[in-house]
């Protein structure tokens, strides 16, 4: 995608960020920087988990999605973050399975005056099954 005009947004819009699929080895690495749990960091533990198997840590699938898709896209107009609220992780997301990611504005208000849009971004994440595994709403301020 290629970056966007903040002035052509509108409260509704819905974006498709595609899907991403981690490997072992991805989930590893980021749990060791940043969730060192056991189950994130140790396949065999996994394994013994009420997960049965290696589960990425919980923003890791925001914080790629939101590396990869968003911030090529939108870096450009962000002012600052004001808030992260509803941070749901409904479903685990497990190594070596596509976990597709839609971003939808919920809320979007111009300030004209200050030269600035305060935008509420829901992040959904889905299973291969179609199920929501997360969500989260990130509210930024942009400039205009």
């Amino acid at each position: 995608m290629e970056k966007l005009n903040i002035k052509d947004l509108q409260q509704g819009q819905v974006f498709d960020f595609g899907s991403l699929t981690f490997s072992d080895d991805d989930i590893i690495n980021y749990a060791k920087m940043f969730d060192p749990l056991p189950f994130h960091t140790d396949k065999k533990i996994a394994e013994q988990s009420p997960f049965k198997a290696l589960i990425s840590s919980g923003p890791q699938v925001f914080n790629t999605f939101y590396i990869k898709q968003w911030v090529p896209i939108l870096g450009h107009t962000v002012l600052c973050g004001l808030e992260i609220n509803n941070w749901k992780f409904m479903q685990p997301i497990y190594a070596n399975q596509p976990t597709i990611c839609k971003v939808t504005i919920t809320y979007l208000r111009k300030n004209e005056e200050k030269r600035h849009v305060v935008i509420t971004w829901r992040y959904e994440f889905f299973n291969p099954k179609g199920e929501m595994a997360q969500t989260a709403d990130v509210t930024v301020m942009h400039k205009l």
